[in-house]
Order: C-alpha cells, then structure tokens, then sequence
C-alpha cells in the first residue's frame, strides 16, 4: 500500500486552521498580563501528566506496543491523561503509530523521514490522508470497539475546552494560556522531535532497518523516548534507555508503578 503524498492530497484545513489557534494562542504567553510563575508551574505539571504519564506511558509503551499491563481503571486512567494532550483521539494515535513501525522510513509511512525534516515533524499531519480510516482499523482490533476509548476520541477537543474552563476558574487567563496554549505546543513539538529529529540527529547502537537514532536531548525533552534507535529495534521493551547513562523517566515510573503492584508482565529487551 502507499501513502498519498502532499502533491496527490489536499490539505487538512480543520488540522491546519486548528494548529494556527493553538500557536497563535501560545504568543499571547509573551503579554505582561498573562505572566504568571504559579500558571508556569501548572504548565509544567501538565505537560508530565500528559505528555509523560499519557502520551509516553500510556497511549505509547502501555497501548501501542503492550510493554507492561496494568489494571484497566489504571489503563484508562492513563488514556485519559493522554487524550489530554489533544493528538487527536487514543485509537487513531496508537493505529497511526502501530502503522509506523510497520513500515518505519518507507513510503508507506505517514512520517517518513526519507521525505525531510518538516514532513517527519509536522508536514505530514496537514494532509489528508484517505486512507486513514482502514489503517486506523487494521492496527487497532484490540482497542478500536472498546467504548471507553472512543469516548475519548469522540471528545478529546471538548474535553480539553472543559479542562480551559476549569483552568480559568481556577487562574483566570493566565492558566489558559500557559496550561492549555503554551502546553499544547511544547508536548506537540516534544512529541514531533521523536518522528524527526530522533530520524536525523544522534547515534545508532542497533541495526534496524530504518533511520531511527538515540538523540539525548529529545529522550530529556520526552521522558525517556530519545532513545528511538533502541525502541526500534526493541519496540516491545518498557524500558528504551538500556545503556545506564540513557536517562528514561518513562522506565522510572514504569518501575515505580510495578514496585507497587500496579505494573506487571513487563516486557524487556533481551539481555537488558
């Protein structure tokens, strides 16, 4: 099968209409007004909890490649941290995501990263992409009829104006805008650097048949998924960072929750 390309499909115009708000809606963090060091905090804090809790951990290491289990009020907890990062909904990431490692770096992959830097981070998103629906259904039979998880993505955008609402009752403008606005963009493009930059820049310790690297600073900036080149040629080990110097938070809380009973069958490279 192959991926219609920028020059075959038309742009997504509810994709791009809606990344030009959430940017645009992060600049108002440079007036005075909106400055506050308590709604930085908050921005801080939510960016783990859904970036680090529900993205990695969660939508990544525990739904899409089943690296560990957890109870399931666990599991859709984490979902639903995840579905907080507004990435569209739980089943059309971790299909799109299972779709990748298929077929990582060639042309049937959404994000490949043959095809430049922009297109890896971002470009790709902006397009559509017709046959999303049958790739999204092929790689999600375990999840896709599970009500929990489409709940999720049926409301994932009016969960997140729910949670603006909150944020503004709580702290007025300047939540909104760093707690929704700034966080959204910095767990996007945190999230992004794993398809592009983790494709381009650092160190392979593994042949995997594709470009995937291990690139310290994005592992830092994603809690532990710097670490590509490994997760690619392990794709269904919990932990990513297998050298003790590749620094994975992800594992950490992977090994806090086990310590505690609430982790358990996790799964781990060979001889790691």
């Amino acid at each position: 099968m192959t991926i219609a390309t920028s020059t075959q499909s038309r742009l997504e115009w509810p994709v791009v209409l809606f990344m030009v708000v959430v940017h645009s809606g992060a600049l108002l963090a440079l007036f005075p007004s909106n400055f506050s060091w308590p709604a930085i905090g908050l921005m801080i804090f939510l960016h783990w909890v859904t970036g680090g809790v529900g993205i990695t951990m969660g939508w990544h290491r525990l739904v899409t490649h089943r690296s560990f289990q957890t109870p399931k009020w666990l599991e859709y907890l984490l979902v639903f941290c995840g579905t907080l990062a507004c990435q569209s909904g739980p089943i059309e990431w971790i299909g799109l995501h299972r779709h990748h490692h298929v077929y990582s770096d060639q042309e049937p992959d959404h994000h490949n990263s043959r095809r430049g830097f922009w297109w890896s981070h971002m470009g790709w998103m902006l397009y559509e992409l017709p046959t999303k629906p049958e790739i999204v259904r092929r790689h999600t039979k375990d999840i896709g009829n599970d009500p929990v998880y489409q709940f999720f993505g049926n409301y994932f955008l009016p969960i997140q104006i729910a949670l603006a609402a909150v944020l503004y009752l709580i702290g007025g403008w300047p939540f909104v805008v760093w707690g929704v606005f700034v966080r959204l963009v910095l767990v996007y493009h945190c999230t992004w650097f794993v398809n592009s930059a983790t494709h381009k820049f650092g160190y392979r310790a593994h042949e995997s048949d594709d470009r995937s690297t291990n690139c310290w600073w994005v592992a830092l900036l994603t809690y532990g998924e710097g670490w590509h080149n490994n997760h690619h040629a392990y794709q269904y080990s919990a932990r990513h960072g297998l050298k003790w110097w590749e620094i994975d938070f992800t594992w950490i809380m992977i090994r806090s929750l086990q310590a505690v009973g609430l982790a358990r069958k996790v799964r781990l490279a060979e001889g790691k």
